[in-house]
């Protein structure tokens, strides 16, 4: 079920139902609680007016916390509204499941959990990592067919509940999460929903289509070579990968275990440290550092970036100066080698994973598997070496600075039903020295295309801290 059968009753729908809707007469308490349908309509008719508002989880997610702490709002009323703006968009594909039932049973245990973090707060999850009562499909009909119903939850998932959060569905990705363009011959493409022309980008297509079409505050995700940072600067939104290690893949479908982290899209950066805080129970440091130095991306590394993003970046970078950072371009010198070890071993990893079914999925990831699955082991060995001499030398840089500043991507959007795989490699360039090291890394939007601002590897809670005094300079960033 994609949408309840009841949404002109529903807050949140308002763009859809008639114009006299609201000279519907309210209904009496006796009445409300008679059935799911009668309390929802007690909630979009009973309640203030500004918490019917259809735009309410366009809200941060502490504003719309705050509502509901002070009784403004009732505690469900988040949720009601997320779920009339399921699959809202073009390809109606946001979700690969979801189900009200499953949410209904969400919202009965929320009164005994208003005083956890994320109470109330909808959030999507991508569909591969179990949620109960779903099947797991990694985006291919083919594991859709022989999942089965998942009986327990995700380590992820489960964290989500834990702190409160409704879950409300399972979101769409490139098949295996093995792509960046939120493309799926399984499934459809995954669109914005402001703009039928445009893809959200992937692999975290549905979780960046969650946020943007509002049936989810926050979206889980995860980033490989940039699954979670391209989306959101695709799409407008902000965006958190952890750093390798952090969060428990339990439940969850690798694609490649040397570079998978668990991350998640939002909208607000002063939400940033709270969702962290919430889902990967960040550890509180003894001594609050100090960061000042920001190392910014220059030279011929960006040759091939459009002009609008790096216009983006060159207003973040000022941003940050006016707020006391100082700011030093450097060039790096040897980053075009991340793409070189990255994508052989993912794909031999991929290949590991999928053996024996690679004819079941899109050719062009049968072809990356088939690849992967010819390497050699010494080939293998010598990549990790590189690898480990990478990861030194972008440690090295970490040493002059505290983070380091660059354009997500070198492109601002993908055109639906364009042939992306030339530009392929140009992103995966941008994106890979942050996969091949492992860091943890908050991806900033700018007007067209977005930043990423790099942490060193470990310093999640202080990247995320760091969002929140972000979190006034976003909309100068984005004119």
């Amino acid at each position: 079920m994609c949408r309840s059968e009841r949404a002109d009753f529903v807050p949140g729908c308002w763009r859809d139902a008639p114009s006299d809707l609201w000279k519907t007469p309210r209904v009496p308490v006796s009445e409300a609680f008679y059935s799911i349908d009668g309390f929802v309509r007690y909630c979009a008719l009973n309640m203030r007016d500004d918490a019917l508002d259809s735009n309410l989880l366009e809200s941060s997610i502490r504003e719309v916390r705050q509502k509901i702490l002070t009784k403004e709002i009732d505690i469900r009323v988040p949720t009601e509204i997320a779920k009339t703006h399921r699959n809202l968009s073009p390809g109606r594909n946001t979700y690969l499941a979801t189900n009200n039932e499953n949410i209904q049973r969400q919202l009965d245990q929320l009164e005994s959990l208003d005083h956890v973090p994320l109470a109330g707060v909808p959030i999507s999850i991508k569909d591969c990592f179990d949620v109960a009562g779903y099947p797991t499909t990694s985006g291919s009909r083919f594991y859709q067919e022989r999942s089965g119903i998942r009986t327990a939850d995700s380590a992820v998932a489960q964290q989500v509940r834990s702190a409160g959060g409704i879950v409300t569905g399972k979101t769409h990705l490139n098949q295996l999460a093995y792509g960046l363009t939120g493309e799926n011959q399984d499934f459809g493409n995954c669109l914005q929903p402001a703009n039928p022309t445009l893809l959200t980008g992937g692999s975290s297509s549905g979780a960046a289509a969650s946020v943007l079409e509002g049936s989810a505050m926050c979206a889980i995700g995860t980033d490989t070579g940039g699954s979670i940072r391209f989306p959101a600067s695709l799409c407008g939104l902000c965006g958190f990968r952890a750093s390798l290690g952090v969060g428990s893949w339990e439940g969850g479908q690798h694609l490649a275990r040397s570079f998978d982290t668990i991350g998640f899209l939002f909208r607000h950066l002063e939400d940033a440290l709270l969702l962290g805080e919430a889902i990967f129970e960040l550890p509180r440091p003894k001594v609050v550092p100090r960061f000042n130095n920001i190392g910014v991306v220059d030279g011929n590394f960006l040759r091939d970036a459009e002009p609008e993003v790096l216009d983006g970046v060159a207003t973040w970078a000022r941003l940050l100066e006016q707020r006391g950072f100082s700011l030093e371009n450097f060039a790096p010198i040897d980053w075009e080698e991340a793409i070189e070890i990255f994508r052989p071993i993912q794909a031999s990893e991929a290949a590991k994973y999928h053996a024996g079914n690679f004819h079941e999925f899109e050719p062009e990831i049968g072809a990356r598997l088939e690849w992967g699955a010819s390497l050699e082991q010494r080939e293998l060995d010598m990549l990790r070496e590189r690898r480990d001499l990478f990861m030194q030398r972008m440690q090295q840089l970490f040493s002059r600075y505290d983070f380091l500043l660059l354009p997500t991507a070198p492109i601002a959007r993908l055109k639906n039903g364009v042939d992306h795989r030339p530009v392929r490699d140009r992103i995966l360039s941008y994106t890979t020295p942050v996969s091949v090291t492992g860091l943890p890394c908050l991806a900033l939007p700018n007007r067209a295309g977005g930043t990423q601002l790099v942490a060193p590897p470990g310093a999640d809670r202080e990247l995320l801290g760091l969002a929140a005094a972000l979190a006034p300079l976003r909309a100068a960033a984005q004119r």
